[in-house]
């Protein structure tokens, strides 16, 4: 673990086992133990560490841009915009790549 985390420890008052499970594992998850075990659990290259860190900042800075001016007041953002998927007509494509090659389909 890293030098500046410190151990977390909790105290079962009155047999109160459930309550003192519920402390721990917010001490744990506040100290940063976890995430640091998930981090060292398999090796990063030095480049590849730059690269998500840049591309977080540059997500946070995007995110950051739209919400400013959604509070400025431009109703024009779509935050959550999903792509429109292209409805093809099967038959009429088939039968274009077949009379491509000079051949006709039988119905």
């Amino acid at each position: 673990m890293a030098r500046h985390t410190t151990k977390v420890s909790v105290e079962v008052r009155k047999g109160d086992i459930a309550k003192a499970l519920k402390i721990f594992k917010k001490r744990v998850m506040d100290s940063g133990h976890l995430m640091e075990l998930r981090d060292r659990k398999e090796y990063t290259k030095p480049k590849t560490a730059r690269r998500k860190e840049k591309l977080d900042a540059i997500r946070r800075n995007q995110r950051e841009v739209l919400f400013d001016k959604w509070e400025a007041g431009d109703n024009t953002i779509n935050l959550f915009t999903k792509k429109k998927q292209k409805v093809q007509n099967t038959e009429k494509s088939s039968e274009k790549t077949i009379e491509n090659y000079g051949l006709k389909m039988e119905k």
